[in-house]
């Protein structure tokens, strides 16, 4: 007699739109079918999550996976492995690659070279560039397009909009709501002098000082509201920033990184070095402090890792010329996980942090929660589990960590997508078999699901 469902998860505490409570998920075609009291026998597959947790599957909105043209760093088959194993199941990658994304067919490159290396499924920016700014509301709707990235400082890469009028040209072609990269180009050149020669990487957050932040997002709210577009604002650093975009909210939404979250100034620089060098900056611990304050007041919408990795080679040359980034996609949950059993954040506020939130920003179509009809993606977690951060746990190609050694409480102990385990117990059963995330705004007219 054939079985009903193609999988279900038994024992678990399933955190559903309804809250956290014990009961079972069913999944068949790849989607949830159905949740509650359940017979495990009119399935084909049983997973059984007793003393586990299952969370909607975390998407990470903000990593950086290196390929085509730095895959020494990182690509998408190593940078995706290293998702899954941190408990993600869909991740948006950046265009500041080489070359970079900014037509379809780089695009279409990227799509091209996920198909069967991904083990998560995955979308990828269009980068604003002025060469392509006034065809961006026609690529934003491509299918496996999560949106436009806008590069207003300088960071790993060629992109750039500084000037208001490129930038004014971006943000008026198309509709999506645009993710932005906020620091001032011009005040970051200005204050470059101050650490161009034998300076210490303590002094990056002096450099890309607070003003070069606020100035930034001043400037690109009054633009936002004169273009009447959304935008995301990605990886907020000061605390100066949060009662400004808390005032626009209406047309702003925000992100911060665990990174900025975790670690502050002066004491990351002078633990890690240039291993703690990326852009906008660690800063110190008031501003951390803003940032926590934010995301308690509900300004804060989603966590993005900013998965941002260089060798230690490259990491280990002279401060300023040694590159911003870190990665981060395998110790997001983790880390979150870390401060809720410290009490800096609720479970509740962690899945909206990670997973509901990004549906809400994206319009993402099918993921986000756990609910009939709704892809069968999920985060299965141990809350109290205790597990060191180690390097051999870590998949990245650059394989460092700036959280090697840490300890952590809560540990991802299972990543399934669409159905399929796709990571249990720290190992890979399956095989890398991602697709491309589908939106509610590139979909065809008249495609059926």
């Amino acid at each position: 007699m054939s079985k009903e469902w193609d999988l279900i998860i038994t024992g678990g505490a399933v955190f559903t739109p309804s809250g956290l409570a014990p009961a079972s998920v069913a999944v068949k075609d790849g989607r949830v079918a159905d949740i509650g009291d359940l017979d495990a026998g009119q399935a084909a597959e049983v997973f059984d999550a007793s003393g586990l947790t299952v969370l909607p599957g975390v998407i990470d909105t903000q990593v950086h996976f290196r390929e085509p043209g730095l895959g020494h760093k990182e690509d998408l088959e190593s940078g995706t492995r290293a998702a899954v194993l941190g408990g993600v199941t869909a991740v948006f990658e950046m265009p500041n690659t080489n070359p970079a994304t900014i037509d379809e067919a780089a695009l279409n490159e990227k799509l091209s070279r996920a198909k069967g290396r991904a083990w998560c499924d995955h979308a990828f920016f269009i980068g604003a560039a002025a060469e392509n700014a006034d065809r961006l509301g026609e690529l934003e709707r491509l299918p496996g397009c999560c949106g436009v990235k806008i590069f207003m400082g300088s960071s790993t890469g060629s992109l750039l909009v500084e000037d208001d009028d490129t930038l004014r040209a971006a943000l008026s072609s198309g509709t999506r709501r645009v993710s932005v990269h906020s620091e001032d180009e011009a005040r970051l050149r200005e204050r470059f002098e101050l650490v161009r020669e034998g300076a210490n990487v303590d002094q990056h957050p002096v450099w890309r000082d607070e003003e070069t932040a606020i100035r930034s997002t001043k400037r690109l709210l009054k633009i936002a509201r004169e273009a009447g577009r959304r935008i995301h604002v990605l990886h907020i650093t000061t605390a100066d920033e949060m009662p400004i975009l808390a005032a626009n909210k209406d047309i702003a939404t925000v992100e911060v990184t665990p990174q900025h979250l975790t670690l502050a100034a002066p004491d990351c620089y002078e633990r890690l070095g240039t291993l703690a060098q990326m852009n906008p900056p660690i800063r110190a611990e008031h501003h951390r402090a803003g940032l926590w304050e934010g995301l308690r007041r509900g300004i804060v919408d989603v966590i993005g890792s900013d998965h941002a990795p260089h060798t230690r080679e490259e990491k280990a040359g002279d401060y300023p010329r040694t590159p911003a980034g870190l990665p981060g996609v395998q110790t997001l949950l983790p880390l979150l996980l870390d401060h809720m059993n410290a009490g800096r954040l609720t479970l509740p506020r962690l899945v909206d942090l990670t997973s509901a939130g990004a549906q809400r920003l994206f319009n993402i179509a099918g993921k986000g929660r756990i609910a009939v009809g709704y892809d069968a993606d999920f985060t299965l977690v141990d809350l109290k589990a205790k597990r060191e951060i180690t390097g051999d746990w870590l998949a990245s190609k650059c394989g460092w960590s700036p959280f090697e050694g840490m300890t952590v409480t809560g540990w991802p102990m299972a990543t399934i997508i669409r159905g399929s385990v796709v990571m249990r117990d720290g190992e890979l059963p399956g095989e890398a078999a991602g697709k491309p995330v589908r939106f509610t705004e590139t979909m065809p007219r008249g495609a059926t699901s």
